[in-house]
């Protein structure tokens, strides 16, 4: 079995969170301050404990679920990556139809 590569597994990723419902609309009203990039960057770092903690609800994005969040934050390296790049694909996408917006 061929091994997927990591833009295959991030566009799985992507179609799975669409799958959910999540839509471009809605990433320009619920993340208007870039809390996706911001949940990208934590999500990229191979020890999120450095900047994240119960204290601080694991860094949780403003607006975010923090249940959600913190599920996201304690998955494996590589899962990490895969739905940072999502969320780095969904805020170009948030960022590319606000410019096309008058």
């Amino acid at each position: 079995m061929k091994t997927k590569t990591g833009i295959e597994l991030i566009t799985e990723e992507s179609l799975s969170i669409q799958k959910h419902g999540r839509t471009i609309g809605m990433d320009i009203k619920n993340n208007p301050d870039c809390q996706l990039s911001f949940a990208a960057a934590l999500l990229s770092c191979p020890i999120p404990e450095q900047y994240s903690n119960k204290e601080n609800d694991y860094a949780c994005p403003e607006g975010w679920d923090k249940y959600r969040w913190r599920y996201m934050i304690q998955k494996p390296y590589k899962e990490r990556l895969i739905i940072a790049g999502a969320l780095i694909a969904a805020e170009i996408d948030r960022i590319q139809r606000l410019n096309k917006q008058p």
